[in-house]
């Protein structure tokens, strides 16, 4: 990867303030990017900001519920009065469930899921694109395997994550000419938090992940496969071996690749 590709280049991250959008700030920085980070938590938000000055990168934390229209219009507004311009749009954010469809007491976390999955990246999208267009800058959208195939206890997950990379997929053929590159990640299990935030049946946070954390990609290699993609305006990213064969699978044993993804829950890995 070319070390100075986001040298002074304007970038927005959502769901910066943990995990793998941390990360992703915090190798930028050290690129001397100049970021916009956005996430829920004002605190940890401004101390990822601190880190990534220290870095040597410019960065301001802009607190931002996705969910929310408004609060994502002022997040590009914030940003593009900040630094003038926009040239990177990091679609990050995002929250899970783990529970099968039909033990679900509270459906509303369905409406949850594809408001900030989903809604969030085509909200923030719609008001950086008169921007994007014109410095013929980047978007990425995070998704997940679970965006490409579906995966048991993650039903609404899997649908805002399918959902988002029809938008991007779309969007994609749209902008052709426009010079604005879009690039699609599929990660697997990532070590964060997500999961301990996770949904389960009653709606309410699991507070214990059901993956082995110590065995599945770390966020630091998740963000550098990120960066990298991005960097090269790639068209997509599926990270894991497993996620690369399952697509070949797919097309010839597809009741194969549900067994794996039905071991891949069990197993927690």
């Amino acid at each position: 990867m070319n070390s100075v590709t986001f040298k002074d280049n304007v970038v927005i991250i959502t769901g910066a303030s943990t995990g793998i959008g941390r990360e992703v700030a915090l190798q930028l920085a050290d690129q001397g990017a100049w970021l916009a980070l956005a996430a829920r938590s004002a605190e940890q938000l401004e101390s990822v900001a601190a880190e990534c000055r220290q870095r040597g990168g410019k960065a301001i934390a802009i607190p931002t519920d996705v969910a929310d229209e408004s609060q994502c219009k002022r997040l590009i507004d914030r940003a593009a009065v900040e630094y003038g311009r926009i040239d990177t749009l990091i679609n990050n954010a995002g929250i899970s469930m783990w529970a099968k469809f039909e033990d679900l007491k509270d459906l509303s976390i369905l409406d949850q899921i594809m408001r900030v999955n989903y809604l969030g990246s085509a909200y923030l999208t719609a008001y950086a694109l008169p921007y994007l267009k014109r410095t013929r800058g980047r978007i990425v959208g995070v998704s997940s395997l679970a965006g490409k195939n579906g995966v048991p206890t993650r039903s609404g997950y899997a649908a805002s994550k399918h959902a988002l990379a029809g938008f991007f997929d779309t969007l994609r053929i749209e902008l052709a000419d426009s010079g604005v590159s879009v690039t699609m990640i599929y990660p697997g299990f990532v070590k964060s938090e997500i999961r301990e935030r996770a949904a389960g049946a009653d709606g309410q946070p699991l507070r214990q992940s059901p993956v082995h954390e110590n065995e599945v990609m770390t966020a630091e290699t998740c963000a550098r496969i990120i960066i990298d993609a991005a960097a090269k305006r790639k068209r997509e990213e599926v990270m894991t071996l497993r996620g690369k064969l399952g697509q070949w699978l797919k097309l010839i044993a597809p009741g194969l690749v549900d067994r794996i993804a039905q071991r891949a829950i069990e197993q927690g890995r």
